[in-house]
């Protein structure tokens, strides 16, 4: 067989021309095509690992805010819980104490309202019987009673101590008159016996006037510019109407 080394030489001249043309033209726009897509690949790839990474990074801070965010609430409940129950026994407490107080204060004034009204009960009876005493005293009084009545204030006056003389005789000295008075009327008679003692008690002339106290019970005083000298069964009774509080 006989070769046509021209026409093998033409067919090779037109693979090398077409492989040029196929290169130039068709090659290398898809194989940049290729590149580039693989380039973008790589960048979407890249950017992808970049967001998973930034995604699993905001998901470890928020599992971590959410985890930080129950131990603070877990720790707030436990100090309200405390606090609730701090409050509620102070509040107990305070109630206690203020049932406490307003019981002691109803007690007390109970005990002192209870106190008034024995002191005001005792009062009223130990009034009633020194009313009866004075009573019974005043419906006893008589004639002859009277006399001896006088009697005891004249000796009283007769029995004065020096002091009380000296007392009496200043009283003296201002010129007001000395004042007698008396429960019952006295008589004439019993009049001139009470300023002969007492001229003869300060050797001296005194004015004296006379007066019906019925208050005295049955007695008699002598008053004189501050000075006064008694005797009467109201003398008696006042020390113990003062013991038992009563304002005669």
């Amino acid at each position: 067989m006989k070769i046509d080394w021209f026409t093998v030489i033409a067919q090779i001249i037109n693979f090398l021309v077409l492989m040029w043309l196929l290169k130039h033209f068709l090659y290398r726009p898809i194989l940049a095509s290729i590149d580039e897509r693989e380039t973008n690949i790589k960048k979407q790839l890249l950017e992808a690992e970049s967001q998973k990474k930034e995604a699993a990074k905001a998901r470890d801070e928020f599992n971590h805010k959410n985890e930080i965010f129950d131990m603070e609430k877990d720790e707030l409940m436990r100090k309200a819980a405390i606090e609730a129950k701090n409050e509620g026994d102070r509040l107990r407490e305070e109630a206690r104490n203020e049932a406490n107080e307003l019981k002691e204060h109803l007690e007390k004034a109970f005990a002192e309202d209870q106190t008034i009204k024995n002191n005001g009960m005792a009062k009223r009876i130990k009034g009633e019987v020194l009313d009866i005493a004075r009573k019974t005293l005043k419906d006893l009084s008589s004639a002859s009673l009277e006399g001896q009545t006088l009697e005891v204030f004249l000796n009283k006056i007769n029995g004065l101590r020096a002091d009380e003389k000296v007392k009496l005789s200043k009283a003296l000295e201002g010129g007001e008159p000395i004042l007698v008075h008396s429960t019952f009327p006295l008589s004439k008679k019993q009049r001139e016996a009470i300023r002969t003692t007492v001229k003869s008690l300060l050797k001296t002339e005194a004015v004296i006037e006379f007066k019906t106290r019925p208050e005295l019970i049955n007695g008699i005083e002598m008053l004189s510019n501050g000075y006064r000298l008694s005797w009467s069964i109201k003398d008696y009774l006042k020390p113990l109407e003062e013991a038992v509080g009563i304002e005669s």
